[in-house]
């Protein structure tokens, strides 16, 4: 029987597991950003770290675009401002007022944008895992998401999850292939502010949601 020689798996400590959980808490989704540019090499990092995510079948199916030229940038931001504005028009009254008064997305100052896709067309994996779920294929690029967020605040950036978006029409911008699936539209920098509660919840947008998980027993 052959055997893996890599190193013995480290041990979580009390004060990791606590620090851990502050990485959890203080995890949020920002809008406000600093226009510092963020090397290079930092983001190449993040998304090492991201592509450590678990994946069905061993898929691997995240796709990263990085986002820079002022062209493609502007024809997402009109774009968002398109979706927004249509969304807008879904609320009336006090709660449109406070709607239009949200900051719903860091276009404008974020230096990284990132366009993350699906690509169903992986052939990684051979399938596995998705013949009853082929969802699983888009819920593995999720998990990926997140785990380059928490990298990004474990370095200090924030990052803002822009979902106000055309996800077809964001695709033709920035020349996606067709199997790819859009995901995430992800503005990453550094955040003007920090907080530990929600802007949504600072805003008057709505009341402290308990974020407690249930388990039901069946």
């Amino acid at each position: 029987m052959t055997g893996c020689l890599d190193d013995a798996p480290p041990t979580f400590d009390a004060d990791f597991i606590r620090r851990l959980e502050d990485l959890f808490k203080w995890r949020r989704d920002v809008r406000r950003f600093k226009t510092d540019p963020i090397a290079i090499t930092l983001i190449e990092d993040l998304l090492e770290i991201a592509a450590h995510s678990p994946s069905v079948g061993n898929s691997q199916p995240w796709r990263f675009i990085s986002v820079e030229s002022a062209a493609r940038r502007q024809a997402v931001i009109a774009n968002f401002n398109a979706c927004n504005a249509a969304a807008l028009e879904a609320y009336e009254g006090e709660r449109a007022a406070l709607y239009a008064r949200l900051k719903l997305a860091g276009l404008h100052e974020a230096p990284v944008h990132l366009a993350v896709f699906c690509d169903h067309a992986t052939g990684a994996g051979m399938g596995l895992g998705r013949k009853t779920m082929p969802e699983m294929l888009d819920y593995s690029v999720v998990a990926a998401v997140h785990t380059f967020w928490l990298a990004a605040r474990a370095h200090g950036l924030g990052v803002g999850w822009v979902s106000i978006i055309d996800p077809l029409e964001l695709a033709r911008s920035v020349d996606a292939p067709e199997s790819w699936k859009l995901i995430a539209y992800l503005c990453v920098g550094f955040p003007e502010e920090e907080h530990a509660d929600p802007e949504l919840e600072r805003r008057g947008w709505q009341a402290h949601v308990a974020q407690n998980a249930k388990l039901y027993a069946r």
